[in-house]
């Protein structure tokens, strides 16, 4: 395994590279001018001097290596100082990948926000997870039965339906209508006591929900359909030949052979809880990683919009590696050589 994962990771490098150049390259080459948003009344020169400061008027290739050193070798020293307490080298001489509206470093920005993205986007793909594989087993397993029918229907609603629309009517409901829940999640809450983590709760609730909703209503849909495949294999009538009992067959023989498909779709979705709910985090009033993308590209902040458009590549790059992994903890026919 160490072996293979040692080729994958070597050709993992030159991909990520290619992906960084496109991006760069697209994002260069988009009609975005950082001086755009100053006032007319600032003088052509003054502009001039702005766009010199941030090395707009170098070379495409010689900005594109600048962007490789900060982000790959000056940025990790930089990481590696904070949490070790240590110097390396002058740090104030060093260039780091900085924001054009707000001029502090993208990575610091990124550290700021991704806390209230885990909070919300994470915690509700992981109760996603927990509500769509047991559902997807029993609805699979009761083909064409009332909760097979009811798992359906729910599951289409869920992933048919977008979540602004979802999320605007549990604002109706829940905020306005009944009062219980605050329809803002409030950024700068701290939980002090009981009653501050009480209303963290509630304000986290309504996001949670909607976005639990969505990402369950997909994920049980191919859990259904894998275990549907898995029931009619000659393994699960040879089981039960043998006498075993059906929930033994369908939990430790089913289930396990379910979920190689399963885990691909999870794998990939977990850089989704990095990147934010961009349209749930609008709704609800996040600070998270979506909305600071959002915000980045309306004020055509590039490298913000290139920092987090590159870590998302990477993370689905490094998931789709973990993923490859855990196929053979799940399976042990599979073998790397």
């Amino acid at each position: 395994m160490l072996r293979y994962f040692s080729r994958r990771l070597a050709f993992a490098v030159p991909t990520l590279l290619a992906i960084s150049l496109v991006l760069f390259v697209l994002l260069d080459l988009a009609p975005n001018d950082p001086t755009g948003q100053l006032p007319l009344t600032i003088p052509p020169e003054v502009r001039e001097q702005i766009r010199d400061s941030l090395g707009l008027d170098d070379p495409i290739y010689v900005r594109y290596v600048k962007w490789l050193h900060q982000f790959f070798v000056n940025e990790p020293i930089n990481l590696i100082e904070q949490a070790f307490g240590v110097e390396i080298g002058n740090s104030e001489e060093r260039l780091r990948v900085r924001s054009w509206a707000t001029r502090s470093p993208v990575v610091e920005l990124i550290a700021e926000r991704l806390p209230q993205t885990l909070w919300v986007v994470g915690l509700s793909y992981l109760i996603g997870i927990l509500i769509a594989l047991p559902v997807g087993v029993i609805t699979a397993y009761k083909q064409y039965s009332w909760i097979d029918q009811l798992g359906t229907f729910v599951s289409m609603v869920g992933f048919s339906v977008p979540t602004f629309f979802t999320g605007l009517l549990a604002i109706i409901i829940f905020s306005v209508t009944l009062s219980w829940l605050p329809s803002i999640y409030d950024t700068t809450h701290e939980v002090t006591d009981l009653s501050s983590f009480w209303y963290q709760i509630k304000q986290i609730l309504m996001p949670v929900l909607v976005l639990s909703l969505y990402n369950a209503a997909q994920l049980s849909r191919y859990m259904r359909a894998s275990v549907l495949e898995n029931l009619n294999q000659d393994y699960v009538r040879t089981a039960r030949v043998k006498g075993l009992r059906e929930r033994a067959i369908l939990f430790f023989h089913v289930f396990r052979n379910s979920m190689l498909p399963v885990i691909t779709m999870i794998a990939l979705g977990v850089p989704t809880i990095f990147s934010g709910a961009i349209i749930t985090e609008q709704v609800f009033r996040v600070n998270g990683l979506g909305q600071l993308l959002i915000v980045a590209i309306q004020g055509a902040d590039i490298p913000l919009v290139q920092t987090l458009t590159f870590l998302f590549a990477v993370l689905i790059v490094l998931f789709n590696l973990i993923a490859d992994i855990l196929y053979g903890l799940v399976d042990p026919r599979i073998k790397y050589e």
